[in-house]
């Protein structure tokens, strides 16, 4: 039987079914279908002009933009792995992950080329002549559209199976050093179309790409529509305005949009006079990375009237495992939904390797056709991560007696203290919604009577009059005595410590305030 075809190939066919729809746009420029597919094809042969064959790997260090997603679509023609970089990383940082996969070209924003220069006498895979730039030129760099220019529009030669690999993303590293997670075409196509079944999209479905293009999230939805002969708006700020992002969904009647809690606390947090825009156009709405409370679900709503909402928990190798739907919302606060179409979701194992009973706690496994296929150079990683066909990220889950999963909190973040368990996500909830509360991370540190002791490290919300006696106090009657925290450190939101796609990093803050005896207190 014949695979389905991968993004590249479907690029092709997109270009002849909807040569007048625009597939790529940004505040400056617009390019229809035909357009994209020959900018594509210019790129790979440019690429191949390079020395690149199918299997080696280019490294790309570039914000949102529309040049990330033809580097995206150019390697699926071509075989090429691209390896996208987290453009908040440091020169360090970098250099580990060019290394470590091998990379044997670099594709660059102008404003990270001195961050680039600083690394470049340790990047001894990358040939000299093989680093570009994308905006303005500089020496040493071959600037991006010149690079293309003379190449043809031709379909590239190369035939690029299923199984090949494609993606080789980098992970955050929640809990150290970065994983190279090895993804697959066949595992990308089958997320676009279970998606465009799970979610409802169509080719006249309009998705603004805020998440950046080098987090699965974006890689995910970004070109589910590409896929399926959409549109996509890039957007490339890098930090998140919320009264822009409202002007762009106005003036470009955006039909969907993937956020993370963070993002909608910061809209709904907009003073009245700044949210006047017509949002009606937003049919769609993606909430993922952390649980949402029925307040900021209903204000949600109450923002974009008629929206349906969707959230959906995951991972880089994973893919999206589970979908909480609009009409689920409201009778399971607090829960990631049931199965997404086409995944497993049937093991919550204990530490024996164990499932446990309804109700009662577990590691939850997944298996399906958007599992990864393993971690680059590093076979006993990848075994540990599964037993059998069956992977976790290591998220503690319990389901309840309809089938419906809620994550309980990661396995790592789990606090020890005066043996009982405590899991982070549920004292966030609750201090979350404290009215004075911007955000809130709930961490364990050292404590020779506890063992750990929880603390609540909290961002306020600008002008509120918060201290360590008013979060104590509103936990008292909403958790377990040994939960409440007894310990409160006040940051601002700059210092809270994030991944790309606005993950807390708890991990982080254990080791910023693990040595200190005392925290800031308001």
């Amino acid at each position: 039987m014949k695979p389905w075809m991968n993004l590249g190939q479907m690029l092709k066919v997109n270009a002849r079914k909807y040569p007048d729809t625009v597939a790529f746009k940004d505040a400056r420029r617009s390019f229809t279908y035909p357009e994209t597919n020959a900018r594509v094809n210019r790129l790979a042969h440019s690429l191949m002009g390079l020395g690149l064959r199918k299997g080696d790997a280019v490294a790309v260090l570039l914000e949102n933009c529309i040049e990330i997603a033809e580097v995206f679509l150019a390697t699926a023609k071509t075989g090429i792995v691209i390896v996208p970089i987290n453009f908040r990383l440091v020169g360090p940082e970098i250099r580990y992950i060019v290394d470590h996969s091998d990379a044997k070209a670099m594709i660059v924003h102008d404003e990270f080329v001195t961050t680039v220069d600083g690394i470049r006498g340790e990047l001894d895979k990358v040939a000299e002549g093989n680093y570009i730039v994308v905006g303005k030129g500089a020496a040493g760099y071959i600037q991006y559209e010149a690079f293309i220019a003379g190449s043809p529009e031709t379909e590239p030669d190369v035939r690029v199976e299923p199984a090949d690999t494609w993606v080789l993303i980098y992970t955050s590293g929640t809990t150290g050093r970065p994983k190279g997670v090895l993804r697959s075409h066949e595992s990308h196509v089958a997320f676009y179309l279970i998606n465009a079944v799970d979610f409802g999209f169509t080719e006249h479905d309009i998705c603004m790409n805020v998440m950046p293009l080098c987090h699965i999230n974006s890689i995910f939805f970004t070109f589910t529509f590409t896929y399926i002969g959409g549109s996509v708006y890039v957007h490339p700020a890098r930090s998140f305005r919320a009264a822009e992002i409202l002007d762009i969904i106005e003036r470009e009647s955006i039909t969907f949009i993937s956020l993370i809690p963070t993002h909608y606390n910061v809209m709904l947090n907009l003073p009245k006079d700044g949210r006047g825009r017509d949002v009606s156009s937003v049919r769609k709405l993606l909430c993922s990375s952390a649980p949402v409370s029925k307040q900021m679900k209903l204000a949600i709503m109450d923002f974009f009237p008629g929206v349906h909402l969707y959230e959906g928990y995951g991972s880089t190798e994973a893919g999206i495992v589970t979908v909480l739907k609009p009409e689920d919302q409201m009778r399971k606060l607090g829960s990631i939904g049931y199965e997404s179409l086409g995944t497993d979701v049937v093991k919550l194992l204990d530490e024996d390797g164990d499932e446990v009973p309804v109700g009662e706690v577990g590691e939850l496994y997944s298996s399906g056709p958007m599992l990864f296929d393993g971690y680059h150079k590093a076979p006993e990683r990848t075994a540990a991560s599964f037993r059998g066909g069956w992977f976790s990220a290591g998220d503690m889950a319990v389901m309840d007696a309809d089938g419906f999963y809620s994550i309980v909190d990661r396995k790592d973040n789990m606090i020890i203290t005066g043996g009982e368990n405590v899991y982070p996500t549920e004292i966030e909830e609750v201090i979350a919604s404290h009215p004075g509360v911007f955000d809130v991370a709930i961490i364990g540190l050292p404590d020779e009577k506890w063992g750990e002791c929880v603390t609540a490290v909290v961002v306020p919300k600008p002008g509120a009059r918060i201290d360590e006696e008013t979060i104590i106090d509103h936990c008292w009657e909403r958790v377990a005595r040994y939960k409440r925290p007894k310990r409160v450190i006040f940051i601002t939101d700059d210092e809270m410590p994030r991944t790309v796609s606005g993950k807390k990093l708890h991990r982080e803050l254990r080791e910023r305030f693990g040595s200190k005896s005392e925290g800031r207190h308001g």
